[in-house]
C-alpha cells in the first residue's frame, strides 16, 4: 500500500494540483485584499462614503438602526447581510475574471497540438475507388 501511495503523489498530475491549490489559496487572499481594501473603499467614495460589508436588513429582532452588523448579530437579530454578498460577489467576480486571463494567456503561450490528421484527399480517394474496382 506504501508503495502505491507514493506512485500516486509522484504523479505529475497530484503534484500539479497540489501547487494550484496552494498558489490559489495564497491568490485568494490578494484578490480579497484588492477587493476589500482597495475596490470597496473606492466604490463606497463613489456612492457617498457607503460601505457595504456592513449594510444589512433585520428581518427579525430588536435592533436599534445604525447598530453594526456584528452587534446586531450579537445581539440574537436575524439578518439579511447583503453587504457582504456584493462584496464576495466582487471578490469572484475579480477573481474569475483574472483566472480567464492567465487561462487565455497560458493557452496562447503553450504549442497548439496538431487537429487529428486530416483523411484522404478527394484525388487519393477516387484513386482508391478506381484501384479497388480494378481488381
Amino acid at each position: 500500500m506504501m508503495s502505491e501511495f507514493k506512485e500516486f503523489i509522484a504523479r505529475g498530475n497530484v503534484l500539479d494540483l497540489a501547487v494550484g491549490v496552494i498558489i490559489g489559496a495564497a491568490f485568494g487572499k490578494i484578490v480579497t485584499s484588492l477587493t476589500e481594501d482597495l475596490i470597496m473603499p473606492l466604490v463606497g467614495k463613489v456612492f457617498g462614503g457607503l460601505d457595504f460589508t456592513s449594510k444589512y436588513v433585520v428581518l427579525s429582532g430588536d435592533v436599534a438602526p445604525g447598530t453594526p452588523l456584528d452587534a446586531a448579530r450579537k445581539a440574537g437579530a436575524n439578518v439579511l447581510a447583503y453587504g457582504s454578498f456584493v462584496t464576495a460577489l466582487i471578490n469572484f467576480l475579480i477573481l474569475a475574471w483574472v483566472i480567464f486571463l492567465i487561462v487565455k494567456a497560458a493557452n496562447r503561450a503553450m504549442p497548439r497540438k496538431d487537429a487529428a490528421p486530416a483523411g484522404p484527399s478527394e484525388i487519393e480517394l477516387l484513386t482508391e475507388i478506381r484501384d479497388s474496382l480494378r481488381k
